[in-house]
């Protein structure tokens, strides 16, 4: 079995958890959440999400195994309603490039991470980020987790997901598929 082969099912495995969480927080009526008629913007996110419980869009960045803490955050971002990924991250600083075929739905370095000139480790070797859409050991995974659930991989892209107040969003660096989630 190869490596993609593991992967494709990892990710069809995921795509279905996915699909049954988001039907089941479709069957369940959504709390009422605060509304503020203040423009949000980067000025808008607070400090940390640890300091308190976010009524807007909790987002996240862990660089995981790579350790590269010029990429980690947890900010609180205010959100009136459904609002982008992609603008969601904008509202907390979060800096994205994208790949070479999917520039603006899937995230190839976060906040500069990792930077194309540095080692990633993996089972095989090392490889570097080209953001050619070549990697297929390392990479940004989309997390999503509802208000009152759990995590679950995002089944759109930055620039098509839309996140709700109260949800929380986690760019995850994962390599050789691990770390397999985020932590609770």
């Amino acid at each position: 079995m190869t490596l993609t082969t593991i992967r494709t099912a990892a990710a069809s495995s995921l795509a279905a958890a996915g699909l049954l969480l988001t039907l089941a927080a479709c069957s369940t009526p959504a709390a009422t959440q605060p509304s503020s008629s203040a423009p949000a913007s980067s000025a808008s996110a607070s400090a940390s999400a640890d300091a308190g419980p976010c009524t807007g869009v909790k987002v996240i960045v862990d660089s995981g195994s790579l350790d590269q803490a010029a990429a980690d955050t947890s900010v609180c971002v205010d959100a009136n309603g459904p609002t982008l990924a992609s603008d969601v991250l904008g509202k907390a600083d979060v800096k994205i490039e994208g790949t070479a075929k999917y520039p603006t739905s899937f995230a190839c370095r976060v906040n500069g991470v990792p930077a194309a000139d540095f080692d990633i480790r993996h089972k095989g070797g090392t490889v570097r980020e080209a953001c050619d859409d070549k990697n297929t050991v390392s990479y940004w995974a989309l997390w999503v987790k509802p208000a009152a659930g759990t995590w679950g991989y995002a089944q759109e892209g930055l620039d098509s997901l839309k996140l709700n107040p109260g949800e929380s969003l986690e760019l995850l660096y994962t390599v050789d598929n691990e770390p397999a989630a985020p932590a609770a």
